[in-house]
């Protein structure tokens, strides 16, 4: 089992070009799957992957509590390790491809207003009014992610050379090692200077690299230590929803719609491959429009 899920994981990596984090996540529901095989028929082996075998593991996991969101990408996964399978000469075919996957709900995600939004930069402006290194870095990271709306991972990857200062832009690397060019603005530049100048410099080590953003001891910063910034910051906001980087993500795009910008100028930003997870934001924007008419219309 362990050889073959190295031999899928380097598949993943170099010609599927999967994250890190999706690698793991897909090697977990595989190996699940293989366990679950293991047990129905011990020493069969990855052979023994049927249809009927796909069915019950997923009713397994439905039984056990599984969300049908983790339902739909444990059925992801496995279709993916089928088909390779199959290609490898593992399976003499595909048994997945009959597998129906549980549909998800796609839900309105949580965002800012757009006054919460200037109150959660506000107050990560105000604890790096005294100068302090990981206070700049900390004000940088809200308002990078509020500016451009880029992934947290893809701002933790970020190196110096990827920063445009003349040009306000920044050249992210994201889901599939896709490159695009994200522009930001004003205050995100003048956030950005302040931490050039006076924050990194002081936690600047010999391993950093060329990363731009550091953590406490100079190494690059991780995304749990992005999360948990914004996390705080919102703590600081009266009546905003707790939301991490994806929520200032979802945010921002909810807001340049709102402000009249073009769905699919929306979608090349955030960097999605299809237009219809950008039009997800379309739906915020009408439930937004249709609380404010319910609550001040006097016919509503």
């Amino acid at each position: 089992m362990d050889a073959i899920l190295e031999e899928f994981d380097r598949y993943l990596a170099l010609e599927r070009g999967r994250s890190e984090h999706t690698r793991r996540a897909y090697l977990g529901d595989v190996r699940s799957l293989l366990e679950f095989v293991a047990q129905q028929r011990p020493g069969a082996g990855v052979a023994a992957v049927t249809l009927p075998v796909l069915r019950s593991w997923l009713a397994a996991q439905s039984a056990h509590g599984a969300a049908r969101t983790t339902l739909a990408r444990r059925a992801s996964a496995v279709k993916t390790f089928t088909a390779w399978a199959t290609r490898r000469g593992l399976l003499a075919d595909d048994p997945a491809l009959r597998l129906q996957a549980p549909k998800t709900r796609r839900t309105l995600p949580a965002v800012l207003r757009q006054d919460q939004a200037i109150d959660a930069m506000a107050a990560a402006t105000s604890g790096a009014e005294q100068g302090d290194a990981m206070a700049l870095r900390d004000r940088l990271i809200v308002e990078l992610l509020y500016a451009t709306g880029i992934r947290v991972s893809e701002l933790c990857g970020l190196d110096i050379d990827d920063i445009d200062t003349s040009r306000r832009v920044l050249r992210v690397l994201g889901k599939g090692n896709k490159q695009r060019t994200v522009p930001y603005g004003g205050p995100a530049q003048i956030a950005l200077t302040a931490w050039l100048a006076d924050g990194r410099p002081t936690l600047v080590t010999a391993t950093s690299g060329p990363a731009l953003l550091l953590g406490a001891r100079g190494g690059r910063l991780d995304p749990r230590q992005a999360r948990t910034v914004v996390h705080q910051t919102m703590t600081a906001v009266a009546g905003a929803p707790d939301i991490g980087p994806h929520g200032l993500r979802h945010s921002a795009a909810t807001h340049l719609l709102e402000g009249g910008a073009d769905l699919r100028v929306v979608q090349e930003l955030l960097g999605h491959s299809t237009l219809a997870t950008t039009q997800l934001y379309t739906h915020v924007s009408v439930a937004r429009l249709r609380a404010v008419h319910d609550q001040a219309h006097p016919r509503a």
